[in-house]
């Protein structure tokens, strides 16, 4: 959630989630044209054979990550979270100066990231008022909490003292005034 970009303030959700495919990946020349295998977007995996309309082939962040620490270890799986903020935060520094600034205005985006078997963070795509559609339990109640928490953020009543660098799920990790 990009609240400003003069100066550059940046609040990120703690929570989201990590997309799978149905199928386990294979690199074979013969598996190469199979979109169940590569792409993990709904509008594929929904089509799939055994597709699980409940868990819609993603778990939350927080299960990755508890399950990343359990087969890569604490350290190198908060510095794998570390350089995804860093990534972020990065990609809204290159565009910074090219962005209409509006302090009325505010845009949320969301992050698409491969992660390769060392462990390092992939930009695939940045998405612009990313989709709020909720297609199971688990998208409706995460969406809707963000959105809560948006509004507490965005301000619009003003209560808040401008020193808050968290509010609900949002952490502030990036503020060019300071």
């Amino acid at each position: 959630l990009v609240t400003s970009y003069m100066p550059l303030t940046v609040w990120l959700y703690r929570s989201g989630f990590a997309r799978f495919s149905a199928f386990r990946y294979t690199g074979s020349k013969s598996a190469i044209k199979d979109t169940h295998l590569h792409l993990t977007n709904v509008a594929v995996q929904k089509t799939a054979p055994g597709y699980d309309k409940e868990s819609g082939c993603k778990w939350l962040i927080d299960c990755l990550k508890r399950y990343m620490v359990t087969v890569h270890g604490q350290e190198a799986v908060n510095q794998m979270f570390f350089e995804m903020q860093l990534l972020i935060i990065r990609t809204l520094q290159a565009v910074q100066k090219v962005m209409m600034s509006d302090k009325h205005c505010f845009e949320l985006y969301g992050y698409d990231i491969m992660i390769d078997d060392t462990l390092k963070p992939w930009l695939i795509e940045v998405n612009a008022s990313p989709s709020l559609t909720a297609d199971t339990a688990s998208d409706h109640e995460l969406k809707c909490g963000l959105l809560d928490d948006l509004l507490d953020v965005i301000d619009i009543e003003e209560k808040r003292t401008g020193d808050e660098t968290q509010i609900g799920g949002f952490d502030l990790i990036f503020n060019g005034s300071h």
